[in-house]
């Protein structure tokens, strides 16, 4: 079967959306609301077979929208968290040493050992350990798989070059047993909070999408999908107190994942609307750091709070 075969018979295998409405539909179907925008990059990703790279502040969707994708496709998600030091042995692949000279020692007391038998065997895919990288486009899937490449803006920039020829080609190059080609390309989303500015290079090799703050309607729409058992009150009070704080200069602005915590905390608390107890009892759930919570203390947040009360 040629490349191009294996290509369509991928294709059968998740069913890509044929419309920017029906993707919308059934990214709704796994509680994700996204907006058009959104919507279309991710919408010609698919289609196009292009990585798409997020931007955004923390808590605004990027990491959800991944896993709904995978939802959507009827396929497995492949995580990679990026973090300082990241290196290839935890991000792409790495041999298996224990295993690899215990194999050696048994050539040796089976006298079979000669030097390009151990290097054939020692160097196969039996001792290959496969990271998150290189189990995404492993030729042997049986359909591609989503590759959530997340906060690539915490790795180095070292890690950004080893990149470039899986964004471009899907494929890993392994010096010991050559290129590695995915039969399907991946669907690759990488995500970024922008704690340092990504390289050109990279970016140039994906379709780009920054995602903000939600409107208090948008936000509002997500809490009701993903808490609908909260009651229309608390929903709306929360949400509107969340807005509030954005407005406020902090040093960690929640984000949409906050202010669904928060209104999953006063559920358990069986609270169906906010009042003073409530915020001062569960503020820690939406707020990280004490200068934040002591920035906001006094009157500044007793009008805030009057003002969600009020709707």
């Amino acid at each position: 079967m040629d490349r191009q075969a294996r290509g369509e018979e991928g294709r059968r295998q998740i069913s890509l959306p044929d419309s920017i409405q029906e993707l919308e539909q059934r990214l709704a179907g796994q509680h994700y609301v996204a907006d058009r925008g959104l919507a279309v990059s991710l919408f010609l990703a698919l289609r196009l077979r292009r990585p798409l790279f997020i931007e955004g502040e923390a808590g605004v969707g990027k990491t959800a929208l991944a896993t709904a994708v995978a939802h959507v496709l009827g396929t497995d998600l492949i995580r990679l968290q990026c973090y300082e030091g990241l290196d290839v042995s935890h991000a792409v692949y790495e041999w298996d040493y224990p295993r690899q000279l215990l194999e050696l020692r048994i050539m040796e007391a089976a006298r079979t050992l000669d030097r390009h038998t151990a290097r054939h065997e020692l160097y196969s895919d039996a001792f290959l350990i496969k990271r998150p990288l290189l189990q995404a486009i492993d030729p042997k899937r049986s359909r591609p798989a989503v590759l959530l490449i997340d906060e690539i803006d915490r790795a180095d920039e070292e890690f950004e070059g080893y990149l470039l020829e899986l964004l471009s080609e899907f494929q890993i190059t392994i010096p010991e047993l050559g290129t590695i080609r995915a039969a399907e390309p991946p669907i690759v989303i990488l995500t970024s909070n922008r704690t340092r500015e990504v390289h050109d290079a990279l970016k140039r090799r994906c379709l780009y999408q920054w995602i903000e703050y939600p409107t208090i309607e948008k936000e509002l729409a997500i809490v009701r999908e993903r808490i609908p058992e909260a009651s229309a009150r608390l929903a709306a009070q929360v949400t509107a107190l969340v807005q509030e704080l954005r407005t406020v200069e902090l040093y960690k602005v929640p984000g949409v994942s906050e202010t669904l915590d928060w209104v999953a905390a006063l559920m358990a608390l069986e609270d169906d609307s906010l009042d003073v107890a409530a915020l001062k009892h569960t503020l820690g759930v939406v707020l990280k750091a004490k200068d934040d919570i002591d920035a906001i203390r006094g009157q500044r947040l007793d009008a805030m709070l009057a003002r969600a009360m009020a709707r």
